[in-house]
């Protein structure tokens, strides 16, 4: 899988890592957003994001080829894989029963960054159309992972919550937060918090709302759990999709 684009005097270049330092590449772009822009708390070497995931995940990749810089990630966590850790990322939040007893072939999406520089749409849009390439290679049938919310207001994120009821996956395939948020409340009149830019379009794309959100006190944020029927992310996708955004786990 390999890609180019010409935009606005950048040339952008998509590819999976294939190569350790192309991984560490995208693991600094990581550290970069997730700790010195949002204050996680990283474990890893300095100046990189690093667990105990990475080394069982396909790293999908944007670089600018002037500047010689990743500019935009995802990590790719494929089913094939998840024996050799034991679990996915998001049931270390979350309890995934429901949802994966359709024993289908998930993928799970991680590690969603762009470099603040480049947040206008291109990156992004050639991540998502790497990520529908991804999904036909490896024949896969359904999307998940987790959508961050920085805030700390409870009572905000259980309006943010009640607002999303029309996106909410069917009851049978809720899942459940193994660490609730602190304060929340769906039934609060409150004014909800801002919906990101990446949670925006994961709803544009049709993904779906697992449930309650998880509080994940590394990333200092409320985690929504996100859920896709594949066949939804087609090539109209590719050429027109988000609107800018930055981060998600």
């Amino acid at each position: 899988m390999e890609r180019n684009t010409k935009k606005n005097e950048r040339a952008l270049r998509l590819y999976l890592a294939r190569h350790q330092d192309e991984v560490e590449a995208a693991q600094r772009l990581r550290y970069r957003v997730f700790s010195a822009e949002l204050g996680a708390q990283l474990s890893g070497p300095p100046g990189i994001d690093q667990d105990e995931y990475d080394p069982y995940c396909e790293h999908l990749i944007v670089e600018d080829e002037v500047r010689q810089e990743v500019v935009g990630t995802y990590r790719l966590f494929l089913p094939e894989q998840v024996s050799k850790v034991g679990r996915y990322y998001s049931q270390t939040e979350f309890d995934l029963s429901r949802p994966l007893a359709l024993n289908s072939r998930v993928m799970e999406l991680g590690r969603s960054c762009v470099h603040p520089d480049y947040r206008q749409g291109a990156v992004i849009v050639l991540l998502w159309s790497g990520l529908a390439e991804a999904m036909s290679m490896w024949e896969i049938d359904h999307l998940m992972g987790c959508a961050s919310v920085h805030s700390t207001d409870g009572p905000a994120l259980g309006a943010l919550y009640r607002s999303l009821e029309a996106n909410m996956v069917a009851p049978e395939h809720r899942v459940f937060p193994l660490r609730p948020v602190p304060g929340f409340d769906a039934n609060a009149q409150a004014t909800p918090v801002e919906l990101p830019g990446l949670l925006k379009g994961y709803l544009r794309a049709g993904v779906r709302i697992g449930g309650e959100p998880c509080w994940d006190p590394q990333f200092h944020c409320a985690d929504f759990f996100v859920w896709c029927d594949s066949r939804l992310i087609t090539s109209r996708y590719q050429q027109r999709f988000l609107e800018p955004v930055a981060h998600g786990k």
